[in-house]
């Protein structure tokens, strides 16, 4: 009840009240000096690290044994306090069989003897004595690149450092592991070797590739690190979005789907040495150069949008292009920021379009069903080739007036998107009073920390109950108040007020 505003009265609050699986995350606190119990040992860990976007992918492949004499179903992955935050779309499925979904986790507080917090990743079945799984774990981490050296001059090449530990971090023992790191491109003029680690050159070589190991660390101690800094080149922004508010305004009467983004964006890459020069951008940006400034943006939008609009803090944006969609195909919204974007930058706009509302919206089954279905994208963002990471999002559903009983739910297929799970997703209710509204719209509002552009293909469905009493509230309040207004006018129009002779 502490989300509803003073204005929900009457049958509304009720109704608000009906929503069945509103969320709220919270974490596990652990006692100090906690360390995961050596119930399980990791057999074999291949770890795949992809550094082509301008934040750390990484995907891996654990092969995992209980070595205990009870069956387990609780294991532990630690970071270090100061990274965990910063780790977005964790997820971990059963690598044999991943259309089963992604396995419950929970989230902890950090420990103070350590430092580590942890994702406790609960199995669906207790896993037997001797017996193995094979865990697929994915996850990105956001803000985990530094670029070196930080300035730069305003055509030089940029280069991006990412340190890690050659041992993955485990709260277990691991016989075998390796990591195998892939650049955007083969400049990678600084890298750490190891010695001793393992027999022949480390790491090895491919193309883009680098793979550090395989090592045999049965004999390490879990949490053991040796440290490794790779530096490559990457000339391309790193966008990086502080904070996305996206509205769905959902409209029975109008048959429309508005929706407007407003994004608060910077460039996390290498700082200009000297002053901004626009005779040497244009002559760069004539040669087609690459360049670590962001140029443009290129936002795809679903087949059927129509009515596209860019403003800045400023006002209009002209330097924008809308090619509409044909058929199926998507349409593209071309967007040019006032003035190229370098490291250290920042740029605050906001888009809007409008869709037809059939394509998103469905009653649900049955002749006299009161209840709708929602299907939209959770972002849409622009589509980037050095990838989009986004610290905060925050996604509104503005639901037609008397909306309630109001429930959400993700879709996730054999890949998640990049998305956490829906219960460590903060969403609440809450009205929003818009023109003409008596009571106020329902408002559905998703809070998410830590997403990439990987999220893009995401959706959510929303689903709530809206009767025709529902729908003809407005009407029906604006009729009396002017009805009202008039008869006040008859009436008053009827008094006598002239004066007379006694």
């Amino acid at each position: 009840m502490r989300f509803f505003t003073a204005t929900v009265l009457g049958l509304l609050a009720p109704s608000l009240c009906a929503a069945t699986n509103l969320t709220t995350p919270s974490r596990l606190d652990l006692p100090s000096g906690f360390k995961p119990p050596q119930v399980f040992k990791n057999i074999n860990l291949v770890r795949n690290t992809n550094l082509e976007k301008s934040y750390v992918r990484e995907t891996i492949n654990v092969v995992v044994e209980n070595v205990d004499k009870q069956p387990q179903n609780d294991y532990y992955i630690p970071f270090p306090a100061e990274v965990f935050d910063r780790v977005g779309g964790f997820e971990v499925r059963d690598k044999k069989a991943p259309e089963k979904g992604r396995f419950d986790v929970d989230y902890t507080e950090a420990v103070p003897s350590d430092g580590n917090q942890y994702f406790v990743v609960h199995l669906p079945e207790p896993l037997a004595p001797k017996s193995q799984i094979t865990l697929g774990i994915s996850y990105s981490v956001l803000s985990s690149l530094s670029p070196l050296p930080a300035t730069i001059g305003q055509a030089d090449k940029q280069f991006l450092t990412y340190s890690f530990s050659a041992y993955m971090p485990s709260a277990y023992t691991t016989v075998t592991q390796k990591t195998k790191l892939k650049f955007p491109s083969n400049n990678v003029p600084d890298y750490t070797p190891t010695e001793g680690l393992k027999s022949g050159s480390d790491p090895e070589r491919k193309g883009t590739t680098y793979t550090y190991g395989p090592y045999d660390t049965a004999e390490v101690a879990p949490g053991t690190e040796h440290p490794i800094t790779v530096r490559y080149e990457f000339t391309k922004p790193v966008i990086t979005v502080n904070l996305l508010e996206r509205d769905l305004e959902v409209s029975h009467w109008g048959g429309n789907l508005a929706t407007e983004e407003r994004y608060w964006l910077r460039n996390n890459g290498s700082e200009l040495t000297n002053q901004f020069s626009r005779v040497q951008w244009t002559f760069t940006s004539y040669q087609k150069a690459p360049t670590s400034a962001l140029r443009e943006l290129t936002y795809p939008l679903l087949p059927g949008s129509v009515d596209p609009y860019f403003i800045d803090d400023i006002g209009n944006v002209s330097t924008s292009r809308y090619r509409p969609s044909v058929g199926k195909s998507a349409g593209n919204l071309e967007l040019k920021p006032r003035y190229p974007i370098f490291g250290g930058w920042n740029y605050s706009f906001r888009i809007g379009w409008n869709n037809d509302l059939a394509s998103f919206l469905r009653r649900a089954a049955g002749v006299d069903s009161d209840s709708y279905v929602l299907k939209v994208p959770l972002i849409e963002g622009p589509k980037m080739a050095e990838g989009i990471q986004y610290e905060r999002v925050v996604v509104r559903v503005v639901l037609p007036e008397g909306a309630h009983n109001v429930r959400f739910e993700l879709l996730e297929g054999t890949n998640s998107n990049g998305l956490p799970g829906a219960k460590h997703i903060y969403a609440h209710l809450n009205t929003l009073k818009t023109y003409m509204d008596t009571l106020g719209r329902t408002t559905l509002t998703l809070e998410v920390d830590s997403l990439t552009d990987e999220a893009r293909d995401s959706k959510f469905v929303v689903t709530y109950d809206h009767s025709m009493v529902d729908a003809l509230r407005k009407p029906l309040t604006i009729f009396a108040g002017l009805l009202t207004v008039f008869v006040a006018a008859w009436g008053i129009g009827k008094i006598d007020i002239s004066i007379k002779k006694r």
